[in-house]
């Protein structure tokens, strides 16, 4: 399967990719809230939203897709009483609305308190 890899979004935290590209579509691996260069999570849901979403966009251009073309998200938040305020970021974000669930985790990685993914069409 064709692997999607850019240095303009932080590097796989595990045994996975970035994203695949497979039969028109991106199916992009859950993104936090880190600085793809230092490795630092963002502070506070907001910039964790806004750095997440940043990840994803990089990921999907470099898979020949964009989040214009999403057709689903998978949201993690660490604590949903932080939903309104990830909703109000991620909104930025999306000209069109895709579908999308949104859950509270346990825990996420690096202590994160936002996770997404994405299901997106390629150009």
């Amino acid at each position: 399967m064709p692997q999607v890899s850019t240095p303009d979004a932080p590097a796989a935290l595990g045994p996975y990719s970035q994203a695949i590209r497979i039969n028109g579509f991106v199916f992009a691996s859950g993104q936090l809230g880190l600085d793809p260069v230092s490795g630092v999570l963002a502070e506070g849901v907001e910039a964790q939203t806004t750095q997440a979403l940043t990840n994803l966009r990089a990921v999907l251009e470099a898979g020949e897709s964009s989040l214009d073309l999403v057709v689903k998200t998978t949201c993690f938040l660490a604590d949903l009483a932080d939903f309104e305020a990830f909703n109000a970021e991620y909104a930025k974000f999306f000209a069109t609305q895709p579908a999308r669930e949104c859950v509270q985790a346990a825990a996420l990685p690096k202590g994160a308190l936002v996770e997404v993914s994405a299901i997106a069409v390629t150009r």
